[in-house]
């Protein structure tokens, strides 16, 4: 199959992607993960010099592939077959999940506690890495563009991040899972432009387990500021 019949395929179906593609994007995504490692051995201010220009650089080639004839001719060139539906299309706007990866961490880093930021972070880079793969392989009743099988391979691998990572109580690790997990299986667009669940679901699953140790556990909001 020729490369151009595979684009209009991607087209023709937004849910198809071939399982060597999937998984390359994934283990992609999930590389992300070296951001919550490195953060939680230096301190905000440092992780935010690291991350604001890598950051603006994803978000400037991101524009440009926009109105630039050359630059998105070579994106589109290189990326084409690990792109979604969505990112296809040259017919509006769009940012690529890398772009939003990034966003998500300098957004997290800059405004909450250093524990919830990288749970929060662990969520998007692990248990949506796990729902994609789980939801390929075996997803049978499918809601959209999700799966009932992705979205428990989510909440399953949440949990587990929650119990493992240091001054997340039980609790609000369980808030944090089912909210990611429902972030994750909505698809949120407005006039057109789909939201990226890799800030949905970070942000979501942050803001809930602020809230949470807010409302019910302020005492332990200072334990949440290092890591041990």
């Amino acid at each position: 199959m020729s490369h151009s019949a595979k684009t209009v395929k991607y087209h023709e179906d937004p849910n198809h992607m071939d399982f060597r593609f999937e998984f390359a994007r994934k283990a992609i995504h999930l590389s992300s993960l070296l951001i919550p490692l490195i953060y939680c051995h230096i301190n905000r201010s440092l992780a935010l010099l690291i991350i604001t220009p890598v950051t603006a650089g994803f978000l400037f080639v991101d524009i440009l592939k926009n109105f630039v004839p050359k630059v998105s001719a070579w994106y589109h060139g290189t990326f084409d077959h690990m792109l979604r539906h969505h990112e296809l299309r040259k017919d509006q706007i769009h940012l690529n999940g890398a772009t939003w990866i990034t966003l998500s961490a300098l957004i997290l880093i800059a405004l909450f506690p250093k524990m919830i930021a990288i749970t929060a972070f662990a969520m998007v880079s692990v248990s949506d890495t796990v729902a994609a793969i789980v939801g390929k392989m075996f997803g049978r009743h499918r809601f959209g563009e999700k799966s009932i099988e992705g979205s428990l391979g989510f909440l399953v691998s949440a949990l587990l991040i929650a119990a493992l990572v240091p001054h997340i109580l039980w609790p609000v690790g369980v808030a944090m899972a089912l909210s990611g997990t429902l972030a994750e299986a909505l698809v949120i667009q407005i006039k057109g432009f789909k939201i990226d669940d890799n800030i949905t679901v970070p942000l979501t699953t942050a803001i809930v387990g602020l809230a949470y140790y807010t409302w019910f556990f302020p005492s332990a909001i200072d334990s949440l500021m290092s890591c041990p």
